[in-house]
């Protein structure tokens, strides 16, 4: 299982033509082999955050996620609404051992 967390700073004035974009890519990505969640969050102390947290089955069916046209029409979408390039995690659960 791999997660993904994608960061991004949002224009004031373009959060909600970001939220009307990531709908498309949100509903597309739902339906692409290996996804198990994909969700957009907001931050509830700075408006201009707000994250994607993805969970993939793994690498190999995050790969092709990148290529598809929902995920790249939100590419360039993002790309006028974004004050900052976005800060892109991948991360896996910890071997934490619990007794």
């Amino acid at each position: 299982m791999i997660y993904v967390v994608a960061t991004l700073t949002v224009k004031p004035e373009m959060r909600a033509e970001l939220i009307a974009a990531a709908k498309e890519c949100i509903a597309g990505t739902r339906q692409e082999p290996g996804n198990v969640a994909y969700d957009l969050h907001e931050s509830v102390t700075d408006p201009t955050q707000m994250v994607f947290v993805e969970q993939w089955e793994n690498a190999e069916a995050l790969g092709p996620h990148g290529k598809t046209e929902h995920f790249k029409a939100f590419g360039r979408a993002a790309a006028k609404c974004l004050a900052a390039p976005p800060k892109i995690e991948i991360i896996t659960p910890a071997k934490v051992d619990v007794k």
